[in-house]
């Protein structure tokens, strides 16, 4: 995948994290452990950052790409244990999850 093409979906995927964090501060109710997954994403965003920085170390991106994909599924699976959780919030966090996954794909 080119080096251009890998810093855009990189830059998709850190808004889409950012999405997740703000709708969690932002929604009336979202319970404790969704919003330590997606503290945990964010935190984590600044390995990404590194492993993309230059020249492209494309084993270390994609291994902290595998671990935010874990904390992405964390993340999911605490939004599908509660019925009552803002849907922009649930959608925010599967985007965030979705993206992080199709890139990781993409870089095999």
């Amino acid at each position: 995948m080119q080096r251009e093409l890998v810093r855009e979906r990189l830059s998709f995927i850190e808004q889409c994290i950012d999405d997740a964090a703000l709708a969690c501060r932002e929604t009336g109710y979202a319970p404790e452990e969704l919003k330590a997954w997606v503290r945990e994403l964010d935190r984590r965003w600044a390995e990404v950052e590194a492993a993309a920085g230059h020249p492209l170390d494309a084993t270390s991106l994609r291994a902290c790409l595998e671990t935010l994909e874990e904390i992405g599924d964390r993340a999911v699976e605490a939004c599908r244990e509660q019925r009552h959780i803002d849907p922009q919030l649930r959608m925010a966090v599967h985007t965030a999850r979705q993206e992080i996954a199709a890139l990781r794909r993409q870089l095999h």
